[in-house]
């Protein structure tokens, strides 16, 4: 029995050989992203098995989509997008079970009557009301986790912008939850 050395591939041979159909570039594509795919959507569920479902209808959605891939920016921030899409379509088709709300570790504890006071909808909607780029940049670098270099990449913005629009967004989150009646200290909001 002869073994063959596994190749390796540039990005770009990864791309072309997953278009045109090469098991073995889609292979070596989905074991190299599929580890850091899985960790950003375990950040979202305990449950293994949910979450390897969604990586792997992200998968399918990256492969589908593969050939629209214009080698420009980051070949994992575009597959992370893809994937973090297919995620929010399975918990917005599965709202009624999963109520969640992913506060980065850098936050403050919410009070603990604070429950009594808002309400995840409350969030959710001040979020919504948001201006479009400033509900974007919130979004991507307080649920996402992006970076501001890649949130500036993605959205065709300066740095200097991204952090602006994120500091607009958490002035007027906390606006409207304070008027709705949370008067928690002003604490950083993301």
């Amino acid at each position: 029995m002869k073994l063959f050395a596994k190749k390796t591939f540039t990005e770009e041979e990864l791309v072309r050989g997953c278009v045109d159909n090469d098991r073995r570039a889609q292979e070596a594509f989905y074991r190299m992203f599929f580890p850091e795919m899985l960790r950003m959507v375990m950040r979202y569920t305990r449950d293994e098995d949910t979450a390897l479902e969604i990586v792997n209808n992200g998968f399918l959605r990256v492969f589908k989509k593969l050939n629209t891939f214009a080698f420009k920016g980051s070949l994992e921030g575009w597959v992370r997008r893809l994937v973090y899409h297919s995620m929010a379509d399975h918990f917005r088709d599965n709202a009624r079970y999963y109520n969640f709300l992913v506060l980065e570790e850098r936050d403050q504890a919410v009070p603990e009557r604070g429950h009594e006071t808002f309400y995840e909808e409350d969030i959710l909607q001040a979020v919504r009301a948001l201006p479009p780029v400033s509900q974007s940049v919130f979004k991507l670098y307080a649920i996402e986790g992006y970076s501001h270099a890649e949130i500036a990449e993605n959205l065709n913005i300066s740095e200097g912008t991204s952090k602006w629009h994120l500091s607009t967004a958490r002035q007027k989150l906390r606006e409207h939850l304070e008027s709705i009646g949370y008067t928690a200290r002003r604490e950083r909001l993301a």
